[in-house]
């Protein structure tokens, strides 16, 4: 996103005046408190209704005063901001309505804004108020009253760079995620939508491009400060660098599920096609812990009517799906309660179900969720079974079905009456197929060896789980060997499957 205005790359904030931005003390000598108008002095006033009252009236008189101890008093609201955000004092006595000032003026005046330490506010100050507005819903409505939303929307939009651009991204998400303070963001839909659908496309790149890539000499002074906290070294600002540039692209993703979440945007988000084919490869970095990220974002449309219908026209998008539901990651479930979304839905089931249904149909036996995979898949297994309505192009999802009806249920009730006995039978002779198996695959004969297994596991009892974990394994070599990708991946994830619901069985974390 293009920057209204663009900052001096030779610019430095420590031309004229250097300070410490992290003081450790008040930097102030007056011993006279009640006259003297240094904050560090203020708030050591030990009557609480002075200090109420000299507070309150510093910050009505900061922002129309030009003083370069304001970044000192900044840093140090910063600090008692982010330890203490839900401490209702400095709310109380105008800080929301004095940041939000500081904010305006520096995206309205730019010789201000370039002056000595002065960069450093807008930062400052939007920082100060996403930590007030994060848990606590009074002091985020308090902050929307003291008319905070449209400065941070000018930060957001890109008024000065994508450093302040992190930090009102994250405030706003904070005033968003509350329900008294959603329409106060939400005037802004069109505005904001379209700005967190490109920074979260662009935020990577627009970072590489405005900081990492750049010279030492050529980054800006206020941004390596910033982010390093006044340290130096190009690896620590690199890092930081990339860690920021996914927390701008985490915090775009929420700005957007927060809508998505309510039902609005849905049309403006998925119009942009593009976006919803890049979706399942943002992550952020799982940089913002509280963040869905592209696949929460995916989920979340998945459970509109309208997010539904454009998702299931996009192929690659529910491939990706697929890929990501084998993983092993945290993003696994996402990503399966996507695709379970788009198979309840009679308008997109058979949309998708060729290509999702041979995948789900592997992780029918994790613990979590393999019930409901089972139930979804043959939610209309009837329509198959018995040839009637049926809207499948391919025949191997009928196939696949059809093993997945023996499986579940044909087989279930086959072996429910069976006794420990004739389990152990069972048992016993698909472990003898298993060791001809062996046999086979060690003299190089994978075909004859996935066989052997193949009919081992037909044998091998369903309560002998960790059983039917090595045999689908050692299928998957055979697989593998003979260059049939798509079965080992297959073998692979049913085995995964089982093992984490073994794991599950024995309190193996």
């Amino acid at each position: 996103m293009d920057m209204e205005y663009q900052l001096p790359q030779n610019y430095s904030t420590t031309k004229k005046t250097k300070h410490n931005l992290i003081p450790a003390t008040p930097t102030c000598t007056n011993d006279n408190y009640c006259s003297c108008s240094c904050f560090f002095c203020i708030v050591s006033e030990t009557v609480p209704t002075l200090r109420r009252a000299k507070i309150s009236r510093y910050f009505k008189q900061m922002p129309h005063l030009d003083d370069q101890e304001h970044i000192l008093a900044l840093n140090g609201l910063w600090k008692i901001a982010i330890t203490k955000p839900n401490d209702p004092e400095f709310p109380s006595l105008g800080i929301f309505r004095c940041m939000a000032k500081l904010i305006q003026k520096s995206v309205s005046y730019k010789d201000w804004l370039l002056r000595d330490q002065n960069m450093y506010i807008p930062y400052y100050a939007a920082h100060i108020i996403g930590s007030y507005a994060m848990n606590e819903v009074k002091l985020a409505d308090k902050a929307v009253k003291s008319n905070v939303v449209k400065p941070l929307i000018e930060l957001f939009i890109g008024k000065i760079s994508w450093v302040e651009q992190r930090v009102a991204l994250r405030a706003l998400g904070h005033l968003a995620s509350h329900e008294a303070t959603f329409e106060a963001v939400a005037e802004h839909e069109a505005e904001i939508i379209e700005a967190a659908i490109d920074i979260a496309s662009t935020c990577l790149d627009t970072v590489y491009e405005k900081f990492v890539s750049l010279k030492e000499s050529e980054r800006l002074e206020y941004q390596r400060n910033l982010l390093t906290r006044g340290q130096r070294g190009l690896e620590l600002e690199n890092r930081k660098a990339e860690e920021w540039a996914n927390q701008l692209q985490c915090w775009s993703l929420y700005l957007l599920d927060c809508f998505a979440w309510r039902e609005r945007s849905v049309g403006l988000i998925c119009k942009k096609q593009q976006f919803l084919k890049e979706l399942c490869g943002m992550w952020g970095g799982l940089a913002n812990p509280t963040s869905p990220a592209g696949l929460g974002l995916v989920r979340t449309l998945c459970h509109t009517k309208i997010g539904r219908e454009s998702i299931a026209d996009l192929k690659e998008v529910i491939v990706n799906l697929c890929n990501v539901s084998r993983s092993s990651d945290d993003r696994q479930k996402l990503a399966i309660e996507s695709l379970l979304q788009l198979l309840k839905d009679p308008f997109t089931r058979y949309k998708v179900m060729d290509i999702v249904v041979p995948v789900l149909v592997d992780l029918v036996e994790l613990k979590s969720l393999g019930q409901t995979i089972t139930q979804t898949l043959l939610q209309d297994y009837h329509k198959i079974k018995f040839f009637r309505s049926l809207n499948l192009k391919s025949e191997r999802t009928k196939i696949t079905l059809e093993e997945l009806w023996d499986l579940k249920v044909d087989r279930v009730k086959r072996e429910s009456p069976m006794t420990e006995q004739e389990i152990r039978e069972k048992e016993a002779m698909a472990c003898a197929l298993k060791q001809e198996g062996n046999n086979e695959f060690w003299l190089g004969n994978m075909e004859m060896a996935a066989m052997k297994y193949s009919k081992a596991l037909d044998l091998c009892p369903l309560k002998r789980k960790r059983e039917r974990v090595v045999l689908h394994s050692n299928r998957a070599q055979c697989h593998l060997v003979v260059g049939d990708a798509e079965s080992a991946v297959s073998d692979a994830s049913r085995a995964l499957a089982l093992q984490r619901e073994l794991d599950g069985l024995l309190g193996v974390h």
